[in-house]
């Protein structure tokens, strides 16, 4: 995903923000809930056996790990532009696949995805690239299949906390607030719902999203 920089000399923003953070990266993430969202994430998805599966942004593979775990039965590929952060994803599962790319330029065949995931990588980007990364997953995913998305914003407000108030100040942060992720995903092609929205500790509020190419599901 190209997105700033924070002291890196890097297109992309790396997992944990900086290069000389990556050690640490999977504590934090553990410490901000991001489990029981993977979790929710992924039982939305409906993930079949036979199914291909594609997490865009998977930083050091904790939702690709936990996918394929959770239906092992299916094709789960985790792609990311951060080759440290695949390098740790690939330590600790050596037999899934992960790809060093850009969630707007896949190196997969059109319609040839049952399921785009998404997790805390959306907020990242600017306008310009997101549109792209929507449009990228509506060219990879076959009719019917699904892009499944949590992330920071949605009907966020001041009322839902102090990290909230904190997260309203980022101008990171205006794309993904209210409906401005479903306008982006509309302007694709998906057919797009708020699946759950819910105020969270440490984020500020935790929005799903279900974007759908239109067609029939091969399943």
């Amino acid at each position: 995903m190209t997105s700033r920089t924070l002291a890196n000399r890097h297109d992309y923003l790396p997992a944990a923000g900086n290069d000389l953070f990556l050690p640490f990266y999977d504590l934090l993430s553990r410490a901000l809930g991001s489990t029981a969202v993977h979790h929710t994430l992924l039982a939305q998805a409906g993930l079949e056996s036979g199914h291909t599966v594609l997490e865009i942004g998977c930083g050091t593979g904790n939702l690709t790990v936990l996918a394929q775990h959770a239906v092992p039965g299916a094709t789960v590929i985790g792609t990311d532009p951060d080759p440290r952060a695949l390098a740790r994803a690939e330590r600790k599962a050596p037999g899934i696949r992960f790809e060093r790319a850009y969630a707007q330029d896949l190196p997969h065949p059109d319609g040839s995805v049952d399921r785009v995931l998404s997790a805390f990588m959306l907020h990242h980007l600017d306008a310009d690239t997101k549109a792209a990364v929507a449009a990228e997953a509506f060219r990879v995913l076959r009719p019917g299949g699904r892009l499944h998305i949590a992330d920071v914003g949605g009907p966020m407000t001041a009322a839902d906390g102090r990290a909230a108030r904190r997260s309203l100040r980022s101008p990171y942060l205006r794309g993904n607030l209210g409906d401005a992720l479903p306008a982006v995903l509309r302007t694709a092609g998906f057919e797009t719902e708020q699946v759950l929205s819910h105020a969270h500790r440490t984020l500020g509020r935790v929005t799903y999203y279900r974007a759908t190419h239109p067609g029939n599901a091969r399943r």
